[in-house]
């Protein structure tokens, strides 16, 4: 049995620390923040209550193999809602568009609204599972860190999944109309990077929500961090919140241990740290153990975007939206460049809006309404300024809805909360306040993440959005299950 020290309580170190109690092992969480879940969590005022993370559940196979390998049934923890109506879209010329977990249903809209695309969508969904599964054993569920890893991989297969030209390219050659277009360009956006420059591999995400399956959490989303804590709990798990790690001791470039904000040392013989992987490369080791080249390689990597959030609790219902509902910009490229090129706040943003009292109504009081609102935002640079940006850009958003179709929206709203991308940094240390880890925006970028277990340094192990293989729920569960592989291979 080890004596573990697991960093951060987000969702890959929730993940990994049940993982690990339920094969022994003696295992201690220390999360900087008042409770568990990173940047998925939930903030609750005057009877509204939100999700501030993420919005969507795919892929929930995942979740329920980490509990059963944990003895455990996921049913037993978690209620998982399907969505019927996966989401729906509003373009800037007031066209409406409906997209379900049907496919049939959904090209009956496609038939309404860009009927020359209709076949085309059929086309694109077989196009996209067949990147699935041509990359969820080769890339997803391997670890992709020994010489055995890679002698496994069939490399013919990565010659077939698109790598050679953009998301953008790809949909413009496949799609007519403009519609169907933006529509699968902003699947891109799942993972923080632009469909005008990462590979066109990640028109697999289509595939993940469109035929796989899109859910909600009984709750909200941030009952999966609840779930896995009490997971955890129940496995043996120990919890310790409102404590920063300082630094991670070793020596002969091996763990001991441990030094809090407080300045404890503590012993442990492992370390995973679910910290953003350049904090921990950059400050959680120093001196002798420190890794100047990962530090050097992290620190170089492209961050994803970061996200404006607005938390708008309203004293009516709007009609026009669903539980998942997306409002385009006028211009999806000239957005696109705002972020990555130029790295300013679009005036002209694509709105997503999650609104979880469509589907509890205990989430809002009688009539009313939780709204939580993103806009994609660059990472922070020196020229950031969010704090005297942020309540003009919030009215600027408010605006926006209002004039496409949220009537009344600023003078219905009874609590107001802000969160930008430097308080995703304060908050989380996220790399620059991104929100997705590293951004895919060059075709070998998924295979630069770092890797779940460091190479230079014995008994420190990594997981969550910012390593392999990458950010969002069910790839960040992935990342604890290689991380405990990686360290079954050392130890066990």
């Amino acid at each position: 049995m080890k004596t573990i020290i697991v960093i951060g309580a987000g969702i890959g170190g929730l993940s990994a620390a049940a993982l690990l109690a339920a094969k022994g092992h003696n295992v201690t969480v220390i999360e900087r923040n008042e409770r568990a879940g990173g940047k998925m969590n939930e903030f609750r005022q005057n009877g509204f209550r939100f999700d501030t993370g993420p919005s969507l559940m795919t892929m929930p196979f995942i979740l329920a193999d980490l509990f059963k390998s944990c003895g455990k049934d996921l049913v037993d923890y978690l209620n998982l809602i399907p969505l019927d109506l996966l989401c729906r879209y509003h373009y800037a010329d007031g066209t409406v568009f409906n997209c379900y977990s049907d496919t049939e249903k959904t090209l009956q809209e496609i038939r309404r609204i860009a009927p020359e695309d209709a076949d085309a969508y059929v086309g694109f969904l077989s196009y996209s599972k067949n990147i699935y599964e041509r990359t969820a054993g080769s890339f997803l569920e391997n670890p992709l860190y020994s010489f055995s890893d890679f002698s496994n991989l069939n490399f013919f297969d990565l010659l077939k999944i698109d790598a050679l030209t953009t998301v953008s390219k790809r949909i413009d050659r496949v799609f007519h109309s403009d519609y169907m277009r933006m529509f699968f360009k902003r699947f891109t956006t799942y993972n923080g990077s632009s469909p005008y420059l990462a590979p066109a591999t990640l028109n697999v995400i289509p595939h993940v929500e469109l035929t796989l399956g899109g859910y909600y959490l009984s709750g909200g989303l941030y009952s999966l961090a609840s779930a896995l804590v009490r997971l955890g709990t129940d496995l043996g798990v120990k919890y310790h919140y409102n404590e920063t790690v300082k630094n991670i001791t070793g020596k002969n470039r091996t763990v001991h241990g441990i030094i809090t904000g407080s300045g404890e040392e503590i012993a442990c013989n492992v370390v995973f740290s679910n910290s953003d992987a350049a904090e921990t490369y950059s400050h959680l080791l120093s001196g002798p153990m420190a890794d100047k080249a990962m530090r050097r390689k992290v620190e170089k990597a492209e961050p994803s975007c970061s996200g404006f959030v607005l938390l708008l609790g309203t004293d009516r219902i709007f009609d026009s939206l669903g539980h998942h509902t997306i409002f385009y910009s006028g211009d999806y490229r000239r957005e696109f460049d705002d972020l990555f090129v130029h790295k300013r706040p679009s005036e002209d943003p694509t709105i997503y809006v999650a609104n979880t009292s469509h589907t509890e109504t205990g989430h809002a009081p009688a009539g009313m309404s939780n709204l939580f609102v993103l806009v994609n935002a660059p990472y922070l640079t020196n020229q950031s300024d969010w704090e005297s940006e942020k309540d003009d850009y919030a009215s600027l958003i408010i605006r926006q809805l209002e004039n496409r179709g949220l009537k009344g929206l600023g003078d219905s709203i009874r609590v107001k909360s802000i969160i930008t991308p430097a308080e995703f940094y304060e908050k989380y240390r996220s790399n620059r306040g991104s929100i997705y880890g590293t951004s895919s925006n060059d075709r070998l970028s998924a295979f630069r993440r770092p890797s779940n277990k460091a190479r230079n340094i014995n008994g420190l192990y990594l997981t969550g959005g910012s390593t392999h293989p990458g950010g969002g729920i069910p790839l960040t569960v992935l990342s604890a299950r290689h991380a405990v592989t990686l360290f079954q291979r050392d130890f066990e």
